[in-house]
Parts: C-alpha cells; sequence; structure tokens
C-alpha cells in the first residue's frame, strides 16, 4: 500500500507542514484525529473548499478520523482578506448558511465506522466566551509582532483601509478552536490552505503555550493554472458547489473546459483516481488531445463527487445531446433548461416562425439572404436535425422538454428560441 504522504504528495495535496517526518510518524502509529474550518461567510462552499473536502477524504480512507468544523462563530467575522473589510453578516444569515455548508460537507464524509467524522460548530464554545475570558486565557499568549508580521495584516495595514480589530483578531478564535478540538476529542491536525499558514500555527503556538501540547499542521497549495493564473472562474463567477448558486451542467462545464497543461494536475488533485488511470489518461491526452478523454473524465468524477453520480449521468447526457451525440427529447426539462441557459436566443411561434426567421431570431443570421445561403449549405439544424425547407414552420412536435427548441449553425455554433405560443 502507499505511504500516505507520498501518496498526498504525488497528488499535489501538500504545501506545507510542521514536520513531515512527524506527521508520517503520527500516522503510522494509528488513527489521528484532524479537522478542516469551514466558515459560513457565503451561502455556499467553491473549488477551493473542495481541495479540503478531497484531502479529508484521502485521510478518513487511510484510516484516520475527520472532524468538519462549520465556523458559526468565526463566521460571524470572517478571516482577513488582503483587500477590503468584510461585510458583517446578521446572526440569522450566518446559522442558515451554517446548516447549508453542513449539508454540502457530510456527503464528503462517512460517519459511520471506527473512523467515524465528526460535524461541529465553534459557536458551541465560544457563544458563551466573555471578553475577559478571551484577553485572558487566550490573548496573553499571543505576542503582538508576530500578528503584524503576518502577510494578509501587513498588506492592510499599509493599505488606505486598515483593518478593523474586529478582523485583526480573527486567528484568536481559530487558535482557540484547535486547542478546544485537541481537548474534546484529542485532535492532532489540522488542515487547510497555504494561504491559512499563520492561522493555522497560531494554533499550534496556543496548544505549546496554553497547555504544553505537541500538533501538526499540514496546508494544501494553492491551485493555479499551468500558465500562473489564478484557478477558478466559471463564466457566472466563482465555481459554487451548490447547485442553486452554479447548475450541475455548468460546472460539469467548466472541468471539461479544462486546459490540455491542467488536466493531469487536477485529475490527481481533485478525483480519487488511481495511478495507474490517471497514467492512462495522461497517454491519451497526450496522443489524441483532440478526443478531450482526460477532461471528460475530469468532469465527470469531479461532477458525481460533488452533486452525484445521477446528476453527473444527466448533465453529461446532456452535453453530448447539444451536439447531436444523444437523444434530445429524452432529457429532463430542469437539466435541459441548465444546458441551454446560457445560450444566446430568440422567440418563436408556433405555426408562424420559419426556419428562416429562426435562425435570425436566434441571432445565428443576420439578414435572410445569410439565413438561407446557410439552410441551403446544410449547416442549420433544428434540435439536432438538419433543416432542409427554409419556409416549414415550428411544428408542435418540435419543441423540447421546457418548451425550447435548439439551434445549431454549422458544427459548434449554438442558440435558442423559446416557443411563446405552442398549441
Amino acid at each position: 500500500m502507499t505511504d500516505l504522504i507520498d501518496e498526498l504528495q504525488w497528488r499535489g495535496l501538500i504545501a506545507q507542514t510542521t514536520g513531515l517526518d512527524e506527521l508520517r510518524e503520527a500516522f503510522d502509529a494509528g488513527p489521528v484525529t484532524y479537522y478542516c474550518g469551514f466558515d459560513p461567510t457565503a451561502p455556499s462552499l467553491h473549488h477551493g473548499h473542495l481541495v479540503q473536502l478531497v484531502l479529508m477524504r484521502h485521510l478518513q480512507r487511510a484510516g484516520h478520523c475527520p472532524i468538519a468544523l462549520v465556523g458559526g462563530a468565526t463566521g460571524m467575522i470572517g478571516d482577513p482578506r488582503t483587500v477590503g473589510e468584510r461585510t458583517l453578516n446578521p446572526k440569522e444569515v450566518v446559522a442558515e448558511w451554517t446548516e447549508r455548508l453542513r449539508a454540502q460537507i457530510e456527503p464528503f464524509l462517512s460517519f459511520e465506522g471506527t473512523n467515524a467524522a465528526r460535524m461541529v460548530n465553534n459557536l458551541d464554545w465560544t457563544a458563551d466566551l466573555s471578553a475577559i475570558d478571551l484577553l485572558r486565557d487566550i490573548g496573553k499568549h499571543f505576542r503582538l509582532g508576530t500578528m503584524l508580521a503576518k502577510d494578509t495584516v501587513a498588506r492592510r495595514l499599509a493599505s488606505d483601509e486598515g483593518i478593523s480589530f474586529t478582523e485583526f483578531s480573527y486567528s484568536l478564535l481559530q487558535a482557540n478552536d484547535f486547542r478546544e478540538l485537541r481537548r474534546r476529542y484529542g485532535c492532532m491536525l489540522q488542515t487547510g490552505g497555504n494561504d491559512q499558514w499563520g492561522n493555522l500555527i497560531a494554533g499550534v503556538d496556543l496548544i505549546r503555550k496554553a497547555d504544553g501540547g505537541s500538533v501538526h499542521v499540514l496546508t494544501t497549495p494553492l491551485i493555479t493554472k499551468s500558465d500562473g493564473t489564478k484557478f477558478g472562474k466559471s463564466e457566472g463567477g466563482a465555481v459554487w458547489l451548490a447547485p442553486d448558486m452554479l447548475s450541475p451542467y455548468q460546472f460539469f462545464q467548466f472541468w471539461l473546459n479544462t486546459e490540455d497543461a491542467d488536466v493531469v494536475h487536477y485529475l490527481k488533485v481533485f478525483t480519487f483516481l488511481t495511478r495507474e488511470r490517471i497514467g492512462e489518461l495522461a497517454e491519451e491526452a497526450e496522443a489524441r488531445p483532440w478526443a478531450r478523454s482526460a477532461q471528460r473524465e475530469l468532469a465527470r468524477e469531479v461532477t458525481t463527487l460533488v452533486h452525484g453520480a445521477s446528476a453527473a449521468a444527466d448533465v453529461e447526457r446532456a452535453s453530448r445531446a447539444l451536439f447531436g451525440n444523444d437523444d434530445l427529447r429524452g432529457l429532463d426539462a430542469g437539466v435541459l433548461g441548465d444546458a441551454v441557459s446560457h445560450l444566446d436566443g430568440g422567440t418563436a411561434s408556433v405555426g408562424e416562425t420559419s426556419m428562416v426567421d429562426l435562425l435570425l431570431a436566434t441571432g445565428l443570421e443576420q439578414g435572410r439572404s445569410a439565413a438561407r445561403r446557410t439552410i441551403a449549405s446544410g449547416g442549420a439544424y433544428l434540435n439536432n436535425s438538419k433543416i432542409d425547407d427554409e419556409d416549414a414552420l415550428v411544428r408542435p412536435e418540435d419543441i423540447l422538454p421546457g418548451g425550447v427548441l435548439l439551434v445549431r449553425k454549422g458544427r459548434r455554433t449554438l442558440a435558442v428560441a423559446r416557443v411563446t405560443h405552442p398549441d
């Protein structure tokens, strides 16, 4: 069996640790209780959190004991950003988002067996923490020079806006979470993104100074593209994990559009495919890049991980169907609606809109002569069937689930028409 540390390194999931050899020894000695925190500063987790969830799953599959912390307390403040003060959300909003995040995290972990996962909320031990207790029992172990030296804090202090005492104090609360979880559950490891290193180390220092204990930290690298640019923006913005903020179809398409230079790296980081399978996909991508087999498997695996196998199968089928490789009529109206929601389009009426009108209404052609030429040359399609008669009118049987028509020019240019007066 591959050593756990070696496996995580091969997958690109380790950036920094408090000591790689010591952590390896701890893993080899027996089950390690570890935790990762997720703050409800938005109503959904995103692709960055996905890296942490994947890491947590790797560790649990190796026999270790996960604690997923949703920060009902720290979420009311928010970790300082490099630019600009966070808006403090109302308590009831934070409570609602806390429950949403709990529901998103749960499918990634197993809550049964000898190393069953545990879900906690730091509001349980922070709500009754008085200001005096915070300052006496926690604050006295922090040195101002160390806190001021943190990169994010230093940047904010150098800015015109500065940083509030509220955000400046965030690291005290996160450090106390680690101490509390060690005291309650024997937690010995905290994981997080590499941009969290300072906050994670604050917990290590607090436990050492306040309790005389020794614990570990492991961070994951910040994921970037091969060209060094930021990873993780869909056409609609952030790559959210919640289906009501980014549809499963759009989520699938994001991964499907991965660049060739990045796909093998993302397969290692975001999937649980074996080394052998990833090696096969790497060879396939090198030999036949136009087939995009690696991207398709990446999209399928990550969508299954986040949204489930059924949703992944539906959206993959929709992806194929849009370009004539599957039956459009067999798609669920909701799935088809998500698949065409990003397309330009117009409206059409049954028995009134001709094929020429359809190309004009959807913006695929700008003039009637051009539309007739496209149809005559065999380059126009309605619901993936070639349009032969430019004067043919839209029929009731042309309408797809959800009251739409899919119109295509050539091989790749798609548009959608919504039927306004179906029979």
